[in-house]
């Protein structure tokens, strides 16, 4: 059965193996989650599960002091999203997401996933929004070479000539300029899992993982072995 989890970013520390090794671990709080939805060929088109993590209270609707306008408090769940967890049996929840899997029929509707269902030594993806660094330069953003920095050169971190000479006279699409830097879905793949808590539902892996700490994280069992 192929798996899946969502987990929030704990932070890093290191742990010491049995031979006194030592590893750098990223911890993950790696659900409960709880199954959604499971969508199948025949309805939907593909095969796949949908779960939900993190409980979250329903929006509430209140009215003001005359008793005739309505004041809703929008940091709750709506009511169709209410009413598709109903269907499921299950609490509401703040984040929702899908992993498309062939063997979708094998979970069960309403039932819970925790950070048990890997195993030490397991490989997992693991993706997330990277760390926003805001606007940065050419130099920090693509790791391009500076010029001299002596005091007659007049070029020091600058980018650049752009474009070529007089054909074709343009500067290319996907060129490296300054820009926004971070705040992308970034994905590590081959990440091992060294330990895992499962009074806790900790999962502690191997190296680092994408994201700043209390980032939503999307593990699954990896796609492609690690040569």
């Amino acid at each position: 059965m192929k798996k899946g989890i969502l987990a929030t970013k704990v932070g890093m520390t290191q742990i010491f193996q049995e031979d006194g090794s030592l590893i750098p671990v990223t911890v993950l709080a790696a659900g409960p989650c709880v199954v959604t939805q499971i969508k199948t060929v025949e309805n939907d088109g593909y095969s796949a599960v949908q779960v939900g993590f993190v409980e979250k209270k329903e929006r509430i609707t209140n009215k003001d002091k005359s008793g005739k306008k309505e004041i809703v408090h929008r940091h709750g769940v709506s009511k169709a999203m209410k009413g598709h967890f109903d269907k499921a049996g299950v609490s509401c929840r703040r984040f929702v997401r899908e992993f498309k899997f062939e063997n979708a029929g094998e979970y069960t509707l309403g039932s819970e996933i925790k950070a048990d269902i890997f195993a030490v030594g397991d490989k997992i993806d693991a993706s997330a929004i990277s760390k926003g660094k805001g606007f940065q330069g050419a130099i920090k953003r693509h790791g391009q070479h500076r010029g001299p920095m002596a005091h007659g050169s007049k070029f020091h971190r600058h980018q650049g000539s752009n474009g070529a000479c007089s054909s074709p006279s343009r500067v290319f699409k996907g060129k490296g300029m300054p820009g926004h830097m971070g705040c992308v879905k970034v994905t590590v793949q081959n990440l091992e899992v060294v330990r895992v808590d499962a009074e806790k539902n900790l999962l502690l892996v191997k190296g680092s993982v994408p994201g700043p700490k209390k980032a939503l994280i999307t593990v699954k069992e990896t796609v492609k072995a690690a040569n």
